[in-house]
């Protein structure tokens, strides 16, 4: 792996660094048969493991090979040709001095003109500086694909934290009302209005769980853990909403993986529509052979021989033609992933700047203010102020934040990685 996807992968982990945690997340405890990952080791994982990845490693090996062949001049010819066969006597000793082949060994070499081969390799040369690219470039995508796995699993299971906590109190809520109701202090339909929502609650535990195992699918194709999906528990915490700098789009498009390899493509490009004028330069064959004459030594020669082919017919127009249209096919798909690049950057950052305020809402006070009517609630209810609705009401609206504020917090730790992954500077190695 080349040393600039390792700095790139260095920065996509300081990405979760940028803000510091502050909100713990469900993964405090991780459960004994679960396999706790950190986003640190997913990303390492992804290096290795993600299929698409590993894609984008076989295509530099592709194009490395292909610049051991471009660099290679032609190979020799070698031709040996029987002469003088007698059609009735055939080949072969005798005293009929017919009876006998004449032998020729010819050796040529073919000598290419007009930098064909240094173009050749100047084509491949920036082909595999594009592949080097496409691999960080997918290295950056993974990361925020990985992102938004990590991030769903993650949410699944606070979603299944707060369910769970949920259920529960509604468990202890119903075993203290059916006491009050054998004691006449509430109504039956009191009993069953907590006991619907206890059902209901059970119904929203064994979502979330499903929920949580869908997302550990998701993580585990991510990352090639497909064997050890059921077992993933993320251990992250939340990260902070704190102070991110802007960066000019303009400006981190540019240093981009796919703009890199996308600029590095249409000087490939350029290169392969040279060698293809360069195909006008007549390559020359030189060629060297040696006639033996059997039972004739005196009558042994050497010669030797020039070919140049000649543009009577055809004169490489269909290949410079194409040349020139990959040229400029390449300067649109240039242009193509800037335009997609700056959107990211603009996109990416919107993402982050509104994923930030909703976080600084929940923390400034929305979560302090639900736990409040909730605590009021209960305390209204078990003093007899307050009807069991109201009091139903108050719980929902409780766990309805809590989900919400989880949700706020998934949504601002994907956009953290999808910014820093959208403005990730990418520098070739040597």
């Amino acid at each position: 792996m080349s040393l600039s996807v390792v700095r790139f992968l260095l920065a996509s982990l300081a990405c979760a660094a940028v803000l510091p945690p502050a909100v713990p997340a469900c993964a405090a405890e991780v459960p004994e048969s679960a396999r706790g990952l950190s986003f640190s080791e997913a990303l390492a994982l992804l290096q290795v493991r993600n299929r698409d990845v590993q894609l984008a490693q076989r295509g530099v090996e592709v194009a490395q090979a292909d610049t051991l062949s471009a660099r290679a001049r032609p190979n020799p010819n070698l031709s040996i040709n029987a002469l003088s066969i007698h059609p009735r006597i055939g080949a072969g000793p005798g005293t009929d001095s017919n009876n006998s082949v004449d032998a020729i060994v010819q050796l040529s070499q073919t000598f290419e003109r007009g930098s064909k081969r240094e173009l050749r390799g100047e084509t491949t040369r920036f082909a595999f500086e594009a592949a080097r690219g496409d691999l960080a470039d997918a290295l950056r995508q993974g990361s925020v694909v990985l992102a938004g796995a990590y991030y769903d699993l993650l949410l699944a299971q606070e979603r299944v934290r707060i369910t769970e906590d949920t259920a529960a109190l509604l468990a202890k809520t119903v075993g203290a009302a059916e006491l009050r109701l054998k004691a006449g202090d509430i109504a039956p339909s009191d009993l069953s209005r907590i006991r619907v929502d206890q059902l209901r609650a059970e119904n929203e535990r064994r979502s979330a769980a499903a929920d949580r195992d869908r997302a550990r699918l998701a993580l585990a194709y991510v990352i090639g853990l497909d064997a050890e999906a059921p077992y993933l528990f993320a251990t992250d915490a939340w990260p902070a909403a704190g102070e991110v700098a802007r960066m000019n789009a303009q400006a981190a498009v540019e240093a981009r993986a796919d703009v890199r390899a996308a600029a590095l493509r249409v000087q490939a490009a350029e290169k392969a529509r040279d060698l293809a004028r360069a195909l006008r330069s007549r390559d020359v064959t030189l060629a060297a052979q040696y006639e033996s004459f059997p039972g004739q030594p005196a009558n042994n020669t050497i010669g030797f021989g020039v070919s140049v082919p000649l543009f009577l017919n055809y004169n490489y127009e269909g290949e410079i033609r194409r040349g020139e249209v990959n040229l400029q096919a390449a300067y649109d798909a240039l242009e193509r992933t800037r335009a997609l690049a700056v959107a990211d950057v603009n996109r990416a950052w919107s993402d982050l700047a509104s994923a930030r305020e909703r976080v600084q809402r929940y923390d400034a006070g929305l979560l302090k203010e639900a736990q409040r009517a909730a605590d009021a609630a209960e305390f209204a209810y078990r003093n007899g102020a307050l009807g069991v609705i109201d009091l139903l009401d108050a719980r929902r609206i409780h766990a309805a934040t809590r989900n919400d504020a989880a949700a706020a917090r998934a949504d601002l730790a994907r956009a953290l990685i999808a910014w820093q992954a959208a403005t990730a500077p990418y520098t070739p190695s040597p």
